[in-house]
């Protein structure tokens, strides 16, 4: 049997699976009937060479045995004959209803038969630079066991009645570390109280004078203080480890950790960003702090008018691709929209063997996998409806991976978590409520989304068993394309085509990522300071006339124009708009230009140079006499003439002297020729009246 190019080897591990071949080719959409093996990877192993010598691509239903098919395949030279894993056994066929489960093993093999690129990696490097940071003996006796595979330093936090060792062989020094951060192969401390020891130290250890901020790097730190971490979520800062000092078996599951911890270590790339699309401040007015709010490490941060992420102390929860409003932020594990058409695969192919009304359980690939196997095995199994689908982190799932799951099918939506993510669910809770006010509000009721939080299998089995029986919306044929808030838009237009209650607009909870303004028409003075910040286009103007436009469905409520309005007349209104006039800028208001009242020249808008002269005249010093207000109404040349014009113009000096030219000279010259000669003709004139 073959899926996507894919040969499909299927086991029902010694029979504890009832596999009928025919149905399960049928289901597969498959030609002719399956191959189903009874002990693939014993008895049976043969088969599996043979399918290795046809070259071809392989999927082998069984995940348990896969080192033992990798050994196979290395000992069989066809180490370039890719070949994948699926579980069908602990999430389909060890169950109480396996007898129906045909379809979600369908779904299961036709989701696990795709092709997805691989995740870029970030490069750590320790050079084994390690401090063991302590508070007596315990911290100088690792540091001795590790100074031939490390390079190790002691830091004392107030110690007291200390032993000297008789041998130094390890620095020792005291301090308290006061700040720190960085990550593996990259750590930056700050240190108080810092003081070398004194060599002569008998009974106990002795220090030189401390002093204040020193400051030091190392690649690992051990903390065994027992005190408060120096890190966030200090279980997801690698390279640091902080066991209890009073739990001896984890300080040496520690030790043994950090002995291994020289070299390069490739971490996955979890987060893609785009800084042209982040909307978090614009000309220092801050406005989406969404990611910054819920990362659990601060591996984000402020960075101008966007945040940068620092993929090195990145731990990988997803929490700020989940919350992220405009897809500045996306998760990249797996790359691309692989997630998006994982889903859109197991809920098509699960529809197409025909299960109805499925119910999908996101869990990740540690705990959640842990708790399945424990429910298969000392349990009842999954139901046949619950469809599995791992993620690398549960918190990853957001509005938009909600959205599409309704749209392609899913009845219902549950997300496993555990213990460790108990104190990371605020992003994840958010985007479920989201998810829950959009069905609820398009009339599908309440309560087709939620967090099963367990760490017992038990109380896990019984949420899943006591899920209500929901009827799931047609499924979607739309492909998962374009960024975040395309894929929402394109699902919840779906659902709305096929809503009990198909409603105009959808309100939304404070904090969603989609509204409208609320705009002040009449004290609006077409400023236009709003669309300059704008991160998103979603406020616009027309370069021809002083005009405010406005798209709603580019508009993320970010905040930042209702914070920059001097006229304080925009409000924020979330919801989700499904009318048309929403995908196009609508004009909000529009009006002539103000024409100079001296030159005539367009230089704003008539609201604002009325309103600005109302306020002004007769009431500013500047503007207390005469038609010193007119110049309010003057463009930005005719203001600057007229002040210079004016009599009372301060800056005003003498008349400037004329400078004389030939001209000056050439006119004086004729003047006095012509002066000479009036003089002359009249002496003439007068002698002949005396002759």
């Amino acid at each position: 049997m073959k899926i996507n190019d894919k040969t499909v080897a299927v086991c029902d591990c010694e029979g504890t699976m009832k596999l009928d071949g025919a149905a399960l080719a049928k289901a597969c959409g498959a030609a002719g009937a399956a191959d189903v093996n009874t002990q693939l990877c014993r008895s049976q192993i043969g088969n599996f060479q043979t399918l290795l010598k046809a070259g071809s691509k392989l999927l082998v239903a069984c995940t348990q045995e896969a080192p033992l098919f990798d050994e196979t395949r290395a000992e069989a030279g066809a180490n370039e004959t890719p070949v994948a894993y699926v579980n069908i056994r602990e999430r389909a066929g060890w169950s109480n209803e396996a007898g129906a489960a045909m379809p979600k093993i369908a779904a299961l093999l036709a989701e696990a038969a795709m092709d997805f690129a691989s995740t870029p990696a970030v490069t750590l490097e320790s050079k084994g630079v390690a401090l063991i940071y302590g508070t007596d003996e315990q911290a100088i006796e690792i540091a001795k066991r590790l100074k031939n595979r490390l390079e190790v330093t002691v830091l004392l936090s107030k110690p007291q009645d200390v032993l000297p060792p008789s041998v130094m062989d390890v620095p020792i020094f005291k301090g308290t570390i006061v700040a720190a951060k960085g990550h593996l192969g990259g750590f930056e401390i700050v240190v108080d109280d810092y003081a070398s020891v004194v060599p002569s130290s008998r009974r106990k250890l002795e220090f030189l004078p401390p002093r204040k901020g020193a400051s030091s790097t190392c690649d690992l730190i051990l903390d065994l203080t027992g005190g408060k971490a120096l890190f966030p979520a200090p279980e997801k800062r690698d390279g640091y480890f902080r066991p209890d000092p009073k739990d001896l078996v984890a300080v040496e599951r520690a030790v043994f950790a950090l002995a291994d911890m020289l070299g390069e270590f490739d971490k996955p790339r979890y987060v893609d960003f785009k800084a042209d699309l982040c909307a978090h401040s614009r000309s220092h007015i801050t406005g989406c702090t969404r990611c910054l709010d819920v990362c659990p490490v601060s591996a984000i941060a402020p960075d101008g008018d966007h945040v940068k992420i620092d993929h090195k102390i990145c731990a990988g929860c997803g929490a700020c691709a989940s919350v992220c409003p405009t897809g500045a932020a996306t998760y990249a594990l797996p790359a691309g929209d692989a997630i998006f058409q994982r889903l859109r695969t197991l809920l098509g192919a699960y529809a197409k063997a025909g299960g109805t009304d499925p119910a999908l359980l996101v869990h990740d690939s540690t705990h959640g996998e842990e708790m399945i196997s424990a429910i298969a095995r000392m349990g009842r199994g999954l139901p046949a409806r619950v469809l599995p689908f791992a993620v690398n982190a549960a918190t990853q799932i957001g509005f938009d991976f909600l959205a599409c799951a309704f749209a392609y099918g899913a009845a219902d939506i549950r997300v496993l978590v555990g213990p460790k993510n108990r104190d990371e669910l605020a992003g994840l809770a958010q985007q479920i409520g989201l998810a829950e006010t959009a069905m609820s509000g398009l009339g599908y009721g309440e309560g087709r989304a939620g967090i099963i939080d367990a760490a017992d299998p038990d109380q896990a089995e019984a949420a899943l068993y006591g899920l209500p029986k929901l009827r799931a919306a047609p499924a979607g044929s739309f492909l998962p394309m374009g960024g975040k808030r395309t894929l929402v838009m394109l699902a919840l237009r779906h659902l709305r085509q096929h809503a009990p209650r198909p409603v105009e607009a959808l309100p939304l909870p404070q904090g969603a990522p989609f509204g409208t303004l609320e705009i002040n028409v009449q004290g609006c003075t077409l400023c236009l300071a709003c669309v300059g910040a704008c991160p998103t286009g979603a406020l616009g103007d027309n370069p021809e006339r002083p005009t405010l436009s406005f798209t709603e469905d580019a508009c993320v409520q970010c905040g930042i124009c209702k914070a920059t309005c001097p006229e304080k007349v925009i409000a924020l209104k979330p919801r989700f708009n499904f009318a048309d006039a929403a995908r196009s800028a609508q004009i909000v208001k529009s009006e002539p230009p103000f024409h100079c009242v001296r030159c005539g020249k367009p230089f704003g808008t008539r609201g604002a140079i009325e309103r600005i002269a109302e306020k002004l005249a007769g009431k500013h010093s500047m503007f207390m006499q005469g038609d010193a207000r007119f110049r309010v109404m003057m463009c930005e040349d005719c203001r600057v003439i007229v002040q210079f014009e004016a009599k009372d113009n301060p800056l005003a000096g003498p008349p400037r002297p004329r400078m004389r030219t030939s001209e000056d000279d050439f006119r004086e010259r004729e003047i006095e020729e012509a002066r000479a000669k009036v003089l002359k003709d009249r002496a003439e004139q007068a002698k002949k009246n005396d002759a």
